[in-house]
């Protein structure tokens, strides 16, 4: 697909549109009672890289870099999926899991959780086609969540007293209080492995899809 595409631009600028939207709403109006505030959750984590993402898939389009960012838009697409599969799995399981028992607001939940991860996945598979070498994102998906774990154990955790748990207090997702270390240490290495499994989905759907695309692009 051609990415100067006018159609593929428009698209582009609304994907970027609307993370820079939602970006800056968090900022104004996001969760501030606590240290850290709303990036102390891994969704606004992965809405800021959806951001930084798409301004570059937009950039790109319009010939302002060069540079395919292909890296950023695989971390970007992998996060967003573990994001959407461990909030829906623990919301219906019990929204006071993810949600501490307060209101949501929908139009935020479905973005976050729903329609911004999809948009991001369109471009990444179908237009800027970024999963062809997917293992070099191995190394920054790490370090991302690495980041966020450390983050979350070493300050959030340190600095808020909310929401409590049966352990310990102050870590971000009301569930997590309930774990021992341990506990949550083995979490968190269970979901840096679906991360690396989700690479290695994302590496095999396009490999075929593209290899699908090439053979037909003659006819």
């Amino acid at each position: 697909m051609d990415i100067h595409n006018r159609y593929v631009i428009l698209y582009r600028w609304a994907v970027f549109l609307l993370a820079a939207g939602y970006c800056l709403y968090q900022l104004v109006y996001g969760s501030w009672s606590g240290p850290g505030g709303p990036f102390r959750y891994l969704t606004i984590w992965a809405l800021f890289l959806s951001f930084y993402s798409a301004s570059r898939m937009l950039a790109l389009s319009e010939h302002r870099i060069t540079r395919r960012h292909e890296v950023t838009a695989t971390c970007a697409a992998v996060l967003n999926v573990m994001v959407v599969y461990l909030y829906w799995q623990l919301y219906f399981t019990d929204p006071a899991l993810v949600n501490n028992g307060g209101p949501i607001i929908w139009h935020q939940e479905y973005y976050l959780h729903a329609l911004g991860p999809a948009l991001q996945i369109i471009d990444a598979l179908f237009i800027g086609r970024v999963f062809r070498r997917v293992w070099r994102a191995i190394l920054p998906l790490l370090a991302i969540i690495a980041a966020y774990v450390a983050w979350a154990e070493l300050f959030v955790q340190r600095f808020n007293n909310r929401p409590q748990g049966e352990v310990t207090s102050g870590l971000p997702y009301p569930f997590l209080n309930n774990m021992e270390l341990p506990e949550r240490a083995v979490f968190y290495a269970a979901n840096g492995g679906t991360a690396m499994a989700l690479l290695v989905v994302f590496g095999l759907v396009g490999a075929v899809l593209y290899r699908m695309m090439r053979s037909q692009a003659p006819a």
